[in-house]
């Protein structure tokens, strides 16, 4: 099994979720790991945004592929 790696960040849970439907569609393994789990908390999610997605490396083109067209980049 590959190794998960930070793919992207993610500014809100709306990103999040939206993201977790698409990968969830296709089966392609992944993490979001919300900020709020830090020590820190709310104060780091308003510096930091939401949290990030971790994946294994191999899918990271298609993961930022997704996440373009998800978010009009």
């Amino acid at each position: 099994m590959d190794e998960f790696v930070k793919i992207l960040d993610l500014n809100n849970e709306f990103e999040a979720e939206r993201i977790k439907e698409i990968l969830d569609e296709k089966n392609i393994p992944y993490g979001i790991i919300p900020v709020s789990d830090s020590v820190f908390g709310s104060i780091e999610m308003l510096e930091n945004g939401f949290g990030y997605l971790e994946a294994p490396g191999i899918y990271r083109d298609e993961i930022l592929a997704i996440f373009a067209e998800i978010s009009g980049k």
